[in-house]
């Protein structure tokens, strides 16, 4: 059992790299979703720096009626929460930046696309980036072997869910409360919340599964544009993200439509409206959810090393697939997913499958389930 208040601060496994980048850019800038702990990571790793949150409405019309005086009396060192809510500081900073060598800024935002755009315009070549997501199994620790996968599965990985004992179905409804009334709203004009609300259940309910806009646009009852436009707001912030097929140079007919994936799940089995951890095993998504986990853990790994994510899946028409590839250029690493605790010869079959077919590369493959790791090619969840 993981016990509650484990401790204030956790430590990131991504606090290394950010420092190593501080050495050689004047900005830093990190994202990722809300309460994933990116103002605290900043705040602890730039102690002496001043410190101005944008989603304080006076300061954002402070900063707005005169950004030069901001700048001016802030101080050479300063970190900037939610800069997003006013973008247009980008062009400032990078003025300063250019004429002031001395200056720091770490800049955080929730907000993927309204961020990272005018970094790009602004900012290029003159910011280091990177992505923090919730907590990853590493970095919660040895409580992970003490608890049940239902459970890290149901809890998420949501920092305050740790450190302050917030109970998971408190922590995800007001945290989706939030998102919609909030988030969602300040990026679209949104007509229908109950529509919208319904729309992120039934994504949660195709974890897993290949995008379908036209079966999503059915469900919900709005059109299949309508539903691209949600899920480019879902990836936005940070709540889902889809994972790309993998195009081998074999002669087979292969799937092209990408799979749907939450960044936590504890925050995809609130929105099934599951309210216990035993629930996950009575709905027929516990393999759902499971896989879920393994792909997002993969993911984090990457993230918190400070690289870019190249992972995708391999599926034929025929049904032949491989859950996870993860594409390392001179090399592949192929992993499958099973929730079973019992190794079959079986759940590997598909790996060897691809390896016959792909010649050009170096490969390995790992089966992820939820039984005795048996290194390296076979592992357990928790020592992904």
């Amino acid at each position: 059992m993981i016990c509650k208040n484990m401790r204030e601060y956790i430590p990131r496994e991504l606090t290394p790299y950010i420092e190593q980048a501080n050495q050689y850019y004047q900005v830093i800038v990190l994202t990722g979703p809300r309460q994933s702990g990116k103002s605290t990571l900043c705040r602890h790793i730039f102690k002496d720096y001043s410190y101005y949150n944008l989603e304080d409405l006076s300061l954002r019309e402070k900063v707005k009626s005169d950004p030069k005086a901001f700048f001016k009396s802030c101080g050479n060192e300063i970190i900037i929460d939610e800069v997003q809510r006013y973008p247009e500081l980008m062009s400032y900073i990078q003025v300063i930046v250019d004429e002031s060598p001395d200056r720091r800024f770490v800049l955080t935002g929730s907000s993927n696309f309204a961020l990272l755009e005018n970094v790009t315009q602004s900012l290029a070549g003159r910011a280091a980036l990177f992505t923090l997501l919730p907590l990853s199994l590493r970095e919660i620790g040895d409580g992970v072997w003490d608890t049940s996968t239902e459970e890290l599965i149901y809890r998420g990985f949501y920092p305050a869910i740790f450190s302050k004992a917030i109970p998971p179905e408190i922590f995800y409804s007001n945290y989706n409360s939030t998102y919609v009334e909030r988030d969602v709203r300040q990026l679209i004009e949104l007509k229908n919340q109950d529509r919208f609300i319904n729309f992120m259940r039934f994504c949660a309910l195709r974890i897993g599964s290949e995008l379908n806009k036209a079966d999503l646009a059915k469900s919900v009852g709005v059109s299949a544009t309508t539903i691209g436009d949600w899920i480019s707001i879902m990836k936005a912030s940070y709540i889902l993200f889809t994972l790309p097929p993998y195009y081998a140079n074999v002669s087979k007919r292969l799937t092209k439509t990408p799979k749907i994936y939450f960044y936590d799940t504890g925050l995809a089995a609130y929105l099934m409206g599951l309210q216990e951890p035993f629930h996950i095993n009575l709905t027929g998504m516990r393999g759902a959810l499971f896989e879920n986990l393994a792909v997002i853990e993969l993911m984090k790994r990457r993230m918190n090393e400070g690289r870019q994510v190249n992972l995708m899946f391999y599926r034929e028409n025929s049904g032949k697939e491989v859950d996870i590839i993860n594409d390392k250029g001179l090399s592949l690493d192929l992993y499958e997913v099973k929730s079973s605790a019992t190794f079959k010869e079986e759940y590997v079959a598909n790996m060897k499958y691809l390896e016959s077919l792909i010649k050009d590369r170096h490969i390995t493959s790992t089966l992820i389930y939820d039984g005795d790791s048996m290194p390296p090619s076979i592992l357990n969840i928790r020592n992904v």
